[in-house]
């Protein structure tokens, strides 16, 4: 069974950075599609960044430049590195894995796999 675990998130000031990590078990996650999602109360959940199963990395255009995703596969794990965040990066990150990419990488339905989240907040 494939889990996801997260942590790394907290409570930060604008300008100020974060690293997101995603434990992967019960997979190999070189096997997936890797990616960080965002999500608000009452909005819909929002692709940030997905690795590829060969490394290619792909990010929505309001993180680009400041986030970075990367895979360590020694340890299984993904991880989001975010610099000069925003107020408006404030929600819940989620990361997730798919087998294959039918579609564009940010339609979340075809991820099979997700972890609980954890909550970034960034004040102004």
């Amino acid at each position: 069974q494939v889990q996801l675990v997260e942590s790394g998130g907290g409570s930060v000031q604008a300008g100020g950075s974060l690293r997101l990590s995603c434990v992967v078990s019960g997979a190999t996650s070189n096997d997936y599609y890797m990616a960080w999602f965002r999500q608000c109360p009452g909005k819909e959940r929002e692709g940030v960044a997905r690795i590829g199963k060969i490394g290619a990395t792909a990010y929505a255009d309001s993180v680009r430049g400041r986030f970075t995703i990367s895979r360590d596969s020694a340890k299984n794990t993904l991880y989001l590195e975010m610099n000069n965040l925003k107020p408006e990066d404030t929600a819940m990150y989620y990361c997730a894995a798919a087998p294959w990419m039918l579609r564009e990488w940010t339609y979340p339905s075809q991820y099979s796999y997700w972890g609980q989240g954890t909550q970034v907040t960034v004040s102004s």
